[in-house]
């Protein structure tokens, strides 16, 4: 077979991956805000049934948490079973549903428990179930893209004629802000991504201390996602808690984050990194050793014992005269 087919069969694939896990990110991000802005209607109501169509089933309860009903055939018995499935991640949702059919079940769910009339389809009778008359109705130009460029054009800041440094500085204050800006929705990303795929690992650990300071702390909880208190500087003590990867990169580098991950695994299962458990044992006999040698080289002083300096037996060394003090008395 072509190498360069397969090749380019394997940058296709690995391409795919890679938008997948971004797309399950930014589904995972979009679900969670959308569950937080939500959460106190949502536990009012007392959780609220999404799906209920045999077998399908997907409901959410108070606590956000859902409950997904899977259907398969026994390959023993040849029977069907029916599992039911608690899921405590948006995470884990959006691996097995697909974000727009769960948004409509909320929709409709909510129509339906308000005694509402069933979501407008484009027949018909749109304008009448959305109460909108034909006279409050609008109809696009000729060129709606054309509208609508000019209408993302307008909204765009003007460009600045830097014609001397201040300008230019302004020019790159404003810029640095907005890479800042970019560089932490990036961030967040990376840790969302990161969070997706370490759910399943991190059910079976449970919660893992990462950082226990006096001023912070951060857990990978068992869900896989990270949970972390701060006392920021300027809030004179007070804890600050941090939900989700938007707050948590305001104060942590998610270099810093996997690495001190990664050092609290290796602590806490050395068999993951055995060169790591080596090194230590290493640098823990070194200074054992050192201790040793530091006790030996002051056993002298322990029991008391000085040795004698020059002149001290038999008066000053040869060559060198006694020095007087301040009363003229010679020194020894």
């Amino acid at each position: 077979m072509d190498t360069g087919r397969n090749d380019l069969l394997g940058e296709i694939a690995a391409d795919a991956a890679l938008e997948r896990s971004d797309f399950l990110v930014q589904s995972t991000e979009q679900l969670r805000r959308f569950l937080d802005r939500h959460k106190e209607r949502i536990a009012a109501f007392g959780g609220l049934t999404l799906i209920d169509e045999e077998p399908d089933y997907l409901s959410i309860a108070p606590d956000l948490t859902f409950r997904s009903r899977s259907r398969y055939q026994d390959d023993l018995t040849g029977q069907w079973v029916s599992e039911t499935e608690i899921l405590e991640s948006a995470s884990e949702v959006v691996e097995l549903y697909n974000p727009v059919e769960i948004y409509a079940a909320f929709a409709e769910a909510a129509r339906t428990a308000a005694g509402f009339e069933p979501e407008p389809t484009a027949e018909g009778d749109l304008l009448d179930v959305a109460g909108i008359g034909p006279d409050e109705s609008m109809t696009l130009g000729e060129d709606p893209y054309a509208a609508a460029a000019d209408s993302w054009a307008s909204s765009q800041p003007p460009s600045l004629d830097m014609s001397d440094d201040e300008q230019a500085a302004r020019r790159l204050y404003d810029l640095a802000l907005e890479f800042q800006e970019r560089s932490q929705r990036s961030e967040a990303r990376l840790l969302g991504e990161f969070e997706s795929g370490a759910s399943n690992a991190s059910a079976l650990i449970g919660d893992l201390v990462i950082v226990d300071d006096d001023d912070e702390r951060l857990i990978l909880a068992a869900n896989g996602e990270f949970r972390a208190e701060v006392i920021p500087e300027e809030a004179e003590g007070e804890w600050r808690t941090l939900s989700g990867p938007d707050e948590l990169v305001e104060f942590y580098d998610p270099t810093d984050v996997f690495g001190d991950l990664a050092d609290a695994l290796a602590e806490a299962f050395p068999s993951v990194a055995p060169e790591l458990a080596v090194g230590n044992a290493a640098a823990e006999a070194d200074v054992e050793a050192e201790a040793d040698d530091d006790v030996e080289a002051g056993s002298g002083e322990s029991t008391g014992e000085l040795e004698p300096t020059p002149g001290e037996a038999g008066g000053p060394a040869h060559g060198e005269p006694a020095a007087d003090d301040s009363e003229g008395r010679p020194s020894a």
